[in-house]
């Protein structure tokens, strides 16, 4: 090779480093972009340089460390987004609850200093309605936070759809590339960022394919993308409990599978799950329990006593009767209703699921714990007995049909103050007056265990509030130390494939004086050969 031809190769050869370096430095702030360096080797000609490849500095595995993070991180931030919601909203002081019940009694208590006094009655009427009317707003607005989380479960699985068609289509154009003898780092550098994005929706496993195509999967192994085949998830009613969205996932045949909930333990879409399935259940479940244990507690002594007009009590508050759902898989013709029975203190703030099976009949199992639950089945009325509540059954069940019950999870946005007529207190227990013996049973409910047998309402009340306190503390110090972890894995990355302004600015220098040497090169190289062609 000539000395013009060997000077030729390294202008060729700083021009694409040039250029290389040129493209780090403009891409410092670019999203997704890894930095690329210019690998120089010998001429297979045996003379002069050659750009061997442009490479990115990409580290799989802290690429892989990254996104898990980030799942993590999504997850934990999606819950505290959600959990500091209901934390704010139960720690409103002035407008508590506790407070509210407080006054409640309060007025009873007045009310026990003289049960003619038609003022002291109509203000427990009135504290009565302010106390029913905190309770339906706190429950309808953690009903409509039920019915957000479903509605944003939808909107992110649109995304996670969008997002792995996109890598689908990019593995697609990367096989190609490869094919040909050739490889896009934008290609490549798009294809990543796209699966870090997915990683904020949902945790998932990235493997590489020979041909550099991504297999992407959920925790559970079912594949979101398969070389150039995306994967869709859609959203469908609860088949158990109608009033939760499911993901499900359809595969290459177009079968339907719905997937449990602990399928996704990271990214956002795993964070309003976790959610829903946690804290905003548990939080409708202990509002319930609270209007159903005042509401049974009092309309019974309403109805052992004598109002202001010589009548018997009637009741003076009300709730929603337990909800319960047939699985829609169910296969038989049984449905069943429920009532609460005058065991207030056998209701619990958990739901529950009724089973049918040929060999062992109804049996009942705590959906918090999975532990039985012993229930009495009467054949004369076809009816199941179990904690605190009374289910009529109705048809005929198949094997291995299933019932929903929810017992308390809707009875806060229900609860109501049936009258406004304070004279239909039954104070007394006998014709008189002024007789306060029922009143004072009413303004001991204050102090006694009606929750579970085991609680008071304040007690209950406190314990929910710490318990949606201690949540919201603990997620938010999980999300600062998810967080910093985060952060250290992202400078790692950025260390190895994150563009150095100032390296990239030497590198320019360095490649200009190398462009002008071979340019030099090139020069003598002329002059030689004018001066050879110039000899006689």
């Amino acid at each position: 090779m000539s000395i013009i031809s060997i000077g030729v190769s390294g202008l060729t050869a700083a021009q694409i480093a040039l250029s290389t370096s040129s493209s780090n430095t403009t891409n410092a702030y670019t999203a997704g972009y890894t930095l690329q360096v210019a690998n120089f080797s010998e001429s297979t000609s045996g003379s002069g340089v050659q750009i061997a490849s442009v490479d990115r500095q990409y580290n799989q595995f802290v690429t892989s460390q990254l996104n898990g993070s980030i799942s993590t991180e999504s997850a934990l931030s999606t819950y505290q987004t959600e959990v500091d919601q209901i934390d704010s909203l139960l720690a409103d002081g002035d407008a508590s609850l506790d407070t509210l019940m407080q006054g409640f009694f309060s007025s009873i208590q007045t009310l026990t200093s003289d049960a003619s006094d038609t003022a002291a009655r109509e203000e427990v009427v009135g504290a009565a309605q302010t106390l029913t009317s905190q309770f339906t707003q706190l429950g309808s607005y953690l009903d409509d936070m039920a019915s957000d989380v479903n509605s944003q479960i939808g909107d992110q699985v649109t995304q996670v759809n969008d997002l792995t068609e996109q890598i689908a289509g990019l593995n697609k154009k990367i096989s190609l590339s490869d094919a040909l003898g050739s490889t896009s780092n934008a290609l490549l550098d798009q294809r990543d960022l796209l699966v870090s994005q997915l990683s904020e929706l949902v945790d998932v496993d990235v493997t590489t394919q020979s041909n550099g195509s991504y297999n992407v999967a959920l925790s559970n192994g079912l594949a979101l993308v398969s070389g150039n085949d995306s994967f869709d998830l859609q959203t469908a009613v609860s088949a158990s409990d109608p009033t939760q969205t499911a993901v499900t996932y359809v595969d290459a045949a177009g079968h339907t599978t719905v997937l449990d909930d602990s399928t996704f333990e990271g990214g956002s879409l795993g964070g309003l799950m976790d959610f829903r399935d946690t804290s905003l259940n548990d939080a409708q479940n202990q509002l319930g329990i609270l209007a159903v244990s005042l509401t049974q507690a009092f309309n019974s002594l309403q109805a052992s006593g004598i109002d202001l007009n010589g009548d018997t009590g009637s009741a003076f508050f009300s709730v929603d009767d337990p909800s319960i759902y047939g699985n829609t898989k169910n296969t038989g013709d049984a449905t069943l209703s429920a009532t609460f029975t005058d065991d207030v203190s056998a209701l619990s703030a958990t739901d529950y699921t009724v089973k049918y099976s040929d060999t062992d009949g109804y049996t009942v199992t705590r959906n918090d714990t999975g532990a039985s639950v012993t229930s009495t089945y009467d054949a004369n009325n076809d009816s199941l007995t179990f904690a605190g509540m009374n289910v009529a059954i109705s048809g005929t069940a198949d094997n291995g049909d299933s019932f929903l019950v929810l017992p308390t999870r809707n009875a806060a946005s229900s609860f109501s103050t049936l009258t406004g007529d304070g004279s239909l207190i039954a104070a007394g227990t006998s014709t008189g007056s002024s007789d306060n013996s029922n009143a004072l049973a009413m303004l001991n409910l204050q102090t006694d265990s009606i929750v579970g047998g085991s609680k008071t309402l304040s007690q209950t009340y406190s314990a929910l509030v710490s318990d949606v306190g201690s949540t919201a503390s603990r997620v938010a110090g999980q999300l600062e130390t998810q967080s910093g972890l985060t952060e250290q894995l992202t400078s790692l990355q950025q260390s190895e494939s994150g563009v150095n302004l100032d390296e990239e600015a030497a590198n320019l220098i360095v490649y200009q004086q190398y462009y002008q040497a071979c340019a030099k090169v090139v020069e003598v190289g002329t002059s030689l050969l004018d001066t050879l062609l110039d000899i006689n």
